[in-house]
């Protein structure tokens, strides 16, 4: 079969491998439709990611559809699926407790194994989820937008809620789409003017704010804050100000991971009496209401895949988007036609 290989930072392939053999119990062979370029991969491309092994097979955004299924499985060849690429222990403590997204063990397909940017892979049945109602396109998307509707879940905020979503990168405008089907006044908080007139013209959203602008943050709360917070910038100076923006026993939730220390005035925390909250991938829950959400016309997902492109050309495509993003809100791969 065709993969692309990341053979060390900066260097991609087409090249020809062996593909997988027949699948063993509770696992299915699939053929790869969709795969949708995430942050992660252009990390990986530049070798910016701290728990990685070159080469590797990128890609965990990803819809299928079923070949074969091994002994024990249920799902029938043809069926388009969405694949959760968490590879979870289902043992430890956050396993147990029903939380295999924070599994002491988990690893990401893409990441710490092989993914997805290749023709046939093979996964667990319990990683797929059929995609009805959706089309390919559409089902690669589910994994992304499952982190911000995990998030916003998280969040345990209510309707009519104001809420600020500051990073208006893919994670965060799938954030925002989610606090807004939830039922927030929902703002954006970037440093670019063309992501924030993105998110407004082609998504909806309230004129954003450019980060910097203190009086405009002030403005859209008449000074009380927002009651809940989600930073997904991934950039720890950010997260560390974004205390500053939470009302009043209000909720601040991280959804980007850095790996500097976080630090923050206790006091302000305090008499805050804030709710402090890490969202970390997502679980099936977040994959079902997602899948539910696209398919019930509620998330324009036409608007998000700004960029295409094929297994072919991803090894020229995607070195290119990593020094040019002007327009590119999500790109996404298609591997073949069904």
């Amino acid at each position: 079969m065709k993969a692309v290989v990341c053979s060390e930072p900066g260097r991609l392939a087409l090249v020809a491998r062996s593909g997988p053999e027949a699948p063993p119990p509770g696992s299915v062979r699939l053929a790869v439709s969709r795969v949708g370029i995430c942050g992660t991969d252009y990390h990986i491309f530049e070798g910016k990611h701290p728990f990685l092994e070159y080469p590797r097979v990128m890609g965990h955004e990803i819809s299928a559809r079923v070949i074969e299924g091994g002994p024990g499985t249920r799902l029938a060849p043809g069926t388009l699926v969405v694949v959760n690429p968490y590879l979870s222990c289902g043992e430890c403590i956050a396993c147990r407790k029903g939380k295999p997204n924070c599994c002491t063990a988990i690893r990401v397909l893409g990441v710490h194994t092989d993914g997805a940017f290749c023709e046939e892979i093979v996964m667990p049945e319990q990683n797929l989820y059929p995609a009805e109602g959706l089309s390919p396109e559409a089902a690669s998307a589910v994994e992304f937008l499952a982190i911000g509707a995990h998030a916003v879940r998280r969040s345990v905020a209510g309707r009519g809620v104001r809420s600020l979503v500051i990073g208006a990168g893919p994670i965060g405008l799938g954030t925002a789409l989610f606090s807004r089907i939830a039922g927030h006044d929902v703002r954006l908080l970037d440093t670019s003017e063309e992501r924030l007139a993105f998110a407004t013209e082609k998504l909806g959203f309230s004129p954003g704010i450019l980060a910097g602008d203190d009086a405009a943050l002030a403005q859209a709360t008449g000074g009380e804050g927002f009651d809940v917070v989600f930073d997904a910038t991934g950039n720890a100076q950010s997260m560390e100000r974004a205390f500053g923006h939470v009302a009043h026993g209000g909720t601040l939730v991280f959804v980007s991971v850095v790996k500097e220390e976080i630090r923050f005035s206790d006091p302000e925390f305090h008499k805050r009496e804030m709710t402090l909250v890490a969202s970390r991938n997502a679980t099936r829950e977040d994959f079902d209401y997602v899948i539910q959400s696209l398919a019930a016309g509620l998330v324009p997902i036409e608007a998000l895949v700004t960029h295409r492109t094929t297994l072919e050309d991803l090894v020229r495509d995607l070195p290119r988007w990593v020094h040019d993003k002007s327009g590119l809100v999500k790109a996404v791969v298609a591997v073949s036609a069904g």
